[in-house]
């Protein structure tokens, strides 16, 4: 486990006069750390000693459900968010909601169990016109249109998955036989932008292949908080295409016909990482 050290310690910063003092890293601060670990047990409804050190992000409640059969997981709820912890594959995962605020709060907290890997599993919109529904999407990066990571990180820093662990993914992809793409993701908390013309024009000119609403704030809070994340998305509607945007119907359709498999790809590639993937390492400042 992770040992902190003391909050207030300049030992570090003797050595460096220009590193600032940051008592909001929750890696330095015993306080924060402490209520972190209560809301992680307190929302999740699971005890500290549940978590695996392979970790599984999720939206969605019905990704949980199909985890618990496919893994043989013990399913729990607590006040705001559920999950499963599967012993036999060394994988918990966790439904955190919605939206770049819960995101950056699960990563924080989730660190304080010191994973060893951390996979989002989301869904997005294809703004490639070459894309389809069920199509997946391994994100090299993402734009940080929404108003949570420039809490952690200055806005000029770029929001990048842990490279080793989108590297080890795209194995067990191609190990499986699956095709995927590569690009920029757009993470946005702008709800109903399918209907401004502005922003689906600067989208455009951005050369985005999707958007969603975590992934940014995922990759700028994992990498402050330093919690090795990466993410696998895909494809659930196509919002640029006339009769592309999610409805109730369409939605269900996506999730009885590409769950299992996007969660197979997550429950192989984080069970195996641990035993076949590269260390994985923090760098320190």
């Amino acid at each position: 486990m992770f040992q902190p050290a003391p909050v207030g310690s300049l030992s570090v910063v003797e050595k460096n006069p220009y590193l600032i003092p940051n008592t909001n890293r929750i890696y330095t601060n015993v306080r924060k750390q402490k209520i972190a670990r209560d809301i992680l047990e307190r929302y999740t409804g699971s005890t500290i000693k549940q978590f695996q050190k392979q970790v599984i992000l999720t939206n969605f409640e019905y990704y949980l459900d199909r985890f618990a059969v496919l893994s043989n997981g013990v399913k729990t709820r607590g006040s705001a968010m559920g999950a499963v912890h599967s012993e036999k594959d060394g994988v918990s995962i966790i439904n955190f909601s919605i939206g770049s605020p819960t995101a950056a709060l699960i990563i924080e907290c989730l660190s304080v169990i010191d994973p060893k890997a951390v996979l989002f599993l989301g869904m997005t919109g294809g703004l490639h016109r070459s894309l389809k529904k069920g199509d997946f999407i391994l994100p090299t990066a993402a734009i940080r249109d929404e108003g949570v990571s420039h809490h952690f990180l200055p806005r000029q820093v770029p929001a990048l998955p842990t490279f080793k662990i989108q590297k080890f993914v795209s194995e067990i992809l191609v190990e499986s036989g699956f095709d995927y793409r590569t690009g920029v993701v757009h993470t946005t908390d702008y709800r109903f932008w399918e209907f401004n013309d502005k922003f689906k024009a600067d989208l455009y000119h951005e050369r985005a292949l999707c958007i969603d609403m975590e992934t940014a704030t995922l990759f700028v809070a994992g990498f402050a908080s330093k919690v090795p994340i990466g993410a696998l998305l895909l494809v659930s509607d196509l919002p640029l295409k006339r009769g592309g945007i999610k409805t109730k119907r369409s939605a269900s359709s996506v999730f009885k016909q590409f769950t299992d498999k996007h969660l197979e790809i997550g429950i192989k590639s984080m069970s195996q990482i641990a035993e076949r993937g590269e260390h994985i390492r923090h760098y320190k400042w």
